[in-house]
């Protein structure tokens, strides 16, 4: 099963254990959440972006974690706050990571953390940056560490 497929999964979960329709989902939030897109993502039919992701989650009133993949962390969270990225190095890798930057500005925006050179990486984070990408965890570990951007500590 891909990874795209699993998060649909899990946010057809999410909606069913709130008691919603589709329809009751596009009605609830006023149309901005179509009853087709959203049983699309729900199917693995179409990709959803980390951004609508998180808005998704936010709507039901879950956590990113709730919608993301694995009933556990694929890493404890103290092994997770050992995962450091390499942005800089992130920064020289071609346009098929540039999501992925993009998310990391994100969440440093968020922590209010403007280092630009890494970026210590938490559980719940290291699955939506998998999702981007559309691989497990443990494949996007592996996939960084050989490109040089991951700094374990």
């Amino acid at each position: 099963m891909t990874y795209t497929r699993e998060v649909g999964e899990r946010l057809r979960r999410v909606r069913l254990d709130r008691g919603l329709s589709l329809q009751d989902v596009e009605r609830t939030s006023k149309g901005r959440w179509k009853a087709a897109v959203v049983g699309s993502y729900e199917r693995g039919d179409r990709n959803i972006t980390a951004t609508r992701l998180l808005e998704l989650a936010e709507f039901y009133g879950v956590t990113p974690g709730d919608v993301l993949p694995g009933e556990s962390p694929v890493r404890q969270p103290e092994e997770a706050t050992g995962i450091v990225l390499d942005l800089q190095r992130l920064e020289e890798l071609g346009d098929r990571w540039r999501a992925l930057r993009r998310y990391c500005e994100s969440i440093q925006v968020q922590r209010g953390d403007f280092n630009r050179r890494v970026l210590s990486v938490r559980g719940d984070d290291l699955r939506a940056l998998a999702v981007i990408q559309d691989v497990t965890p443990d494949d996007l570990l592996e996939e960084l560490r050989e490109l040089g951007v991951l700094e374990e500590g």
